[in-house]
């Protein structure tokens, strides 16, 4: 196909697509989705070889959220049976941090709900990222704590912060319709402050909100433009008790061309599968890591990821391999002009992991049995096997899991 050779051509090159050959992209049949995974593979391979960058959530502070972001559960008027708590106390925060470097993580990822850190959270923060820094000194933190103030990206990056996260989550023109407690320029305003703290930034996106292509093309080259060193690509869990809980409108086959296109107009840079993975990829997700060099390991931010141990076998199985600490994660010129910061050394990119899923039904088998790296939680039974064919349109509503374990809980993490 004349458009993929196209297409890898200039991924090599680092060179950006044309919309139209993004949208192209979009539009291809299921018949050629092996075709543009082996494709934006190629440009993948290319940038960061068959590594695979771990990344784990820690939620901070969960829940009862001022903001009204449709797709979250946390948001002003939720009805979802999240948990809720308030800040975890530092050393809480790392020893959830060391569940999951034990399982493999080289990033840790630190979220707190609401719409932005007052100077008092800042500090809370700090502690916490001081705390796990001298529990685990090669790991990179990441935080993600809503729209930033003056300095505040400044004093993170003093108390050891490698990146932050702020997603722009959709296109500009259809922000309004997600959220209407801050704006699409907040959030962009929040990116440039941490590129200019010298934090290593971590923007992405959420796909399934009832988008267009066209919507999904202008997130895309927005991230191009604002040149995060991490893109992380979340698949909108539809969570009962918010107003998207209706939105099923992703098959695995368009969550693989989503990354594809993601891949191609951002071909050096770290790709992340974020959160909805399991519910929408499902048994295809180890064709997404032909198109993605870096996933969340265990569990999201309010629902429950596969299996710790799963990731890592998936990982294996599919011929691809675990990042080291000590690896490079972006490729060599962008690390360089990074300055030998995050990502030149120790690797880059983050993510607010978005809204995650779960391949159990409820909380239930979320106590370690101690077999698995971190005390990792043993997999459940295998469910009963349907009386009748699924039809593979219909809502896998069954996949979808509150988190009970790990932050915010006594019970063993997912890691």
């Amino acid at each position: 196909m004349d458009l993929l050779n196209t297409l890898v051509d200039k991924g090599l090159r680092r060179e950006s697509p044309t919309r139209e050959e993004a949208l192209a992209v979009l539009a291809t049949s299921d018949d050629d989705v092996l075709d543009v995974v082996a494709a934006a593979g190629r440009v993948r391979r290319h940038w960061f070889g068959r590594r695979v960058k771990l990344n784990y959530l820690v939620n901070l502070k969960s829940g009862l959220c001022p903001e009204d972001c449709s797709y979250c559960s946390q948001r002003l008027g939720s009805k979802a049976e999240i948990l809720k708590y308030t800040w975890l106390k530092p050393e809480q925060a790392s020893a959830a941090a060391s569940a999951g470097v034990s399982g493999g993580a080289k990033r840790v990822c630190l979220v707190a709900s609401g719409r932005g850190p007052t100077d008092r959270d800042v500090d809370r923060v700090s502690d916490t990222i001081r705390a796990i820094k001298e529990q685990n000194e090669s790991v990179e933190v990441c935080a993600c704590l809503g729209l930033l103030s003056e300095g505040q990206a400044e004093r993170l990056r003093e108390a050891g912060a490698d990146a932050y996260n702020h997603n722009l989550n959709t296109s500009e023109s259809t922000y309004g319709d997600i959220t209407t407690t801050h704006t699409y320029a907040d959030r962009v305003d929040t990116v440039n402050k941490a590129h200019a703290a010298g934090l290593s930034a971590c923007s992405g996106l959420i796909a399934g909100m009832g988008e267009s292509d066209e919507d999904l093309v202008d997130v895309v080259f927005s991230l191009r433009e604002l040149d995060p060193d991490s893109v992380p690509v979340n698949f909108l869990i539809p969570m009962e008790g918010t107003p998207l809980a209706k939105e099923w409108h992703l098959t695995p086959q368009r969550c693989l061309r989503i990354l594809a296109m993601t891949r191609f107009v951002c071909p050096d840079v770290e790709v992340r599968i974020a959160g909805g993975r399991e519910v929408h990829l499902r048994t295809m997700q180890p064709l997404a890591l032909h198109l993605a060099n870096s996933i969340f390991l265990g569990d999201y931010l309010t629902s429950e990821g596969q299996a710790g141990h799963a990731d890592l076998e998936m990982i294996a199985d599919a011929g691809f391999e675990v990042e080291g600490a000590g690896e490079v994660t972006l490729p060599e010129h962008r690390a360089a002009a990074r300055g030998g910061g995050c990502g030149s050394g120790s690797g880059s990119g983050s993510g607010e992991g978005g809204e995650g899923c779960g391949a159990h039904k409820d909380g239930s088998g979320a106590g370690g049995c101690g077999s698995h790296p971190g005390g990792g939680v043993c997999a459940p039974a295998p469910a009963a096997v349907p009386a009748s064919p699924r039809l593979a349109e219909e809502p896998r509503t069954d996949l979808v899991a509150v988190r009970r374990r790990g932050a915010g809980t006594d019970l063993a993490p997912n890691a």
